[in-house]
């Protein structure tokens, strides 16, 4: 069973060992006894939050060709991913298991023509007690899969890939920008 660190939680004494003193980061959604938990955020206060992510969809000349054309079967992917990912985003806490539910504020998801494919960035906006990280990295993969759905019939090796954190602010920890 993992040590409790200070805090009650696992993790050691909240140091690394050795001589340096850096501060290990401790697991919030484990308690004591290593069972995951929901974070109890009633304490935290209220602030305006943000969050962009990012992501990719690589595919074929075909594939990028039918889209641009507006030829493919389905509709239009891109604004369908759009939406789906604006839904996603608002959904995310019944996907990821202890997220919270959020009043998001905005969500935008956009899509942009690459050499290769599409880029995709989610911006996510709220006032809350916790972030929207999560709610960005959902809309994007959501964004992404959706593209995938409705393009499959021309290019089945299509690549999701790069979906990650580029900002948040807000909140106890300020802001993270991803290098």
């Amino acid at each position: 069973m993992p040590q409790a660190n200070k805090a009650g939680r696992p993790g050691g004494s909240g140091r690394s060992s050795g001589s340096d003193s850096v501060v290990k980061r401790v697991l919030s959604h484990v308690d004591a006894r290593g069972r995951v938990r929901m974070v109890d955020v009633s304490d935290k206060p209220v602030t305006t939050r943000e969050a962009i992510a990012r992501g990719s969809i690589t595919m074929s000349r075909a594939a990028r060709r039918q889209i641009r054309a507006g030829a493919v079967k389905k509709g239009d992917p891109l604004q369908t991913a759009r939406l789906a990912g604006i839904l996603a985003a608002k959904q995310t806490s019944s996907l990821i298991p202890l997220c919270h539910p959020l009043p998001l504020s905005s969500v935008n998801v956009n899509l942009t023509p690459t050499s290769r494919g599409y880029a995709i960035e989610a911006r996510v906006r709220t006032t809350a007690q916790t972030g929207v990280e999560m709610e960005a990295l959902t809309a994007v993969a959501v964004a992404a899969l959706t593209i995938y759905d409705m393009v499959k019939a021309v290019d089945k090796s299509m690549v999701i890939g790069d979906v990650r954190l580029v900002l948040k602010t807000g909140g106890k920890s300020g802001t993270y920008r991803a290098r």
